[in-house]
């Protein structure tokens, strides 16, 4: 078994949350209905009650987890596998399917012609995902459209090659930190994608307690603040639905079989370093750890779900690594260049690697940006 884990920010290894284990326990021994309309959930709406909250029995009874059909492309012969909206999984879909009408192989890798492609690229996906990605319940987004190939060549032919685009604009389709990650496969070659997050901060800063005092041991999470307001907006608040979020696991197949289980931590840095670490792989030939190792870009400043227009052409960090030289071409192209800002996200990736003359094998690859630990027995 490989198991790959990544905490964001500082861990105690000394910490100890008996509260937290408690809860576990009574999850374990009574099952979901504990949590939702049980002993815990009475504990939590009371806690609630106390400090003015608004929500009751009722909502935590009410919630049901939903099993979704993943959203599928292909890059270059690789089956890439995403969450759809309400999360911003699409986003990574749209770019590598802009990025597929491009040879960035040929292009350099780390050029300034490659990332100025995939830059771009990011910004057009963007602003879909601000103009369409809400829950589906609620806004139907229309999905096999913008994850078309078709609707693919359509952004691609808008990118000029030797200067960045004023103004990206959503597409006109037809009417219809916070985080953890962790891979983990075993012997039998099942593979996960997992990842979690309370969102901003440690979340809401609200930790469930009983009369006496005694906590549940974990903290409500915030993600409605990734609402919009502006009425009319398909991510309008609404009870009962549930807002944009960031967070997305990643799966690739190759040739009909499971390749990677991965992920990119970091708000929207996600799925551009989803995209970057598939490109590196499949146009640039990288192992798992090269490909997260090599140096990264994040572009700031694209419209958001939550109803802020973009930035002017926003701004392109680069990490430390990115020559000079294509720097220096960029912004030729009119690229306004940040800092490196530690921004870059937290990869972690195991690869089911397929040998022509024995059983698979399995390969993995860890953060070197922030802790992170490849695990194998």
């Amino acid at each position: 078994m490989a198991i790959l884990l990544n905490y964001s920010g500082e861990y105690d290894y000394g910490l100890a949350n008996p509260d937290l284990g408690r809860t576990l326990r009574i999850i374990a021994e009574k099952g979901r209905d504990a949590f939702y309309d049980g002993e815990l959930a009475e504990i939590m709406v009371d806690y609630f009650r106390r400090i003015g909250g608004w929500i009751g029995r009722g909502d935590l009874a009410a919630h049901q987890t939903e099993w979704v059909e993943p959203i599928k492309t292909t890059y270059r012969g690789v089956e890439v596998y995403s969450l759809g909206p309400n999360t911003q999984g699409l986003s990574t879909n749209q770019i590598l399917n802009i990025c597929e009408n491009f040879d960035l192989k040929t292009m350099g890798f780390q050029s300034a012609a490659s990332i100025h492609h995939q830059a771009e690229a990011k910004r057009l996906a963007f602003e879909d995902r601000a103009k369409w990605f809400a829950d589906e319940r609620f806004s139907q987004t229309p999905i096999e459209y913008l994850n078309s190939k078709p609707y693919a060549a359509e952004r691609a032919a808008l990118i000029n090659p030797n200067r960045v685009m004023d103004r990206a604009f959503p597409g006109d389709a037809p009417t219809q930190g916070d985080t953890t990650y962790f891979s983990v496969a075993d012997k039998d070659g099942m593979m996960v994608s997992w990842i979690q997050s309370n969102y901003r901060g440690m979340g809401s800063g609200l930790v469930p307690a009983d009369r006496r005092g005694r906590t549940l041991g974990f903290m409500f999470q915030n993600r409605g603040e990734l609402f919009a307001t502006a009425a009319g907006h398909p991510n309008i608040y609404a009870p009962g639905k549930r807002p944009f979020h960031t967070i997305i696991p990643g799966f690739a197949c190759k040739d009909g079989k499971p390749w990677m289980a991965y992920g990119v931590m970091g708000g929207g840095m996600q799925p551009q370093g989803q995209a970057q670490i598939i490109i590196n792989m499949v146009d640039y030939g990288l192992d798992p750890q090269e490909a997260g190792d090599a140096p990264r870009w994040q572009h700031y400043g694209s419209s958001e779900p939550t109803g802020e227009p973009q930035q002017g052409v926003g701004r392109l960090h680069l990490e430390n690594g990115v020559p000079e030289a294509t720097k220096t071409r960029l912004r030729e192209m009119g690229w306004d260049l940040g800092p490196t800002d530690g921004g870059f996200g937290g990869y972690q990736n195991v690869m089911m690697q397929q040998n022509p003359d024995g059983r698979w094998t399995y390969g993995a690859a860890s953060e070197m940006r922030k802790d992170g630990l490849a695990l194998a027995y």
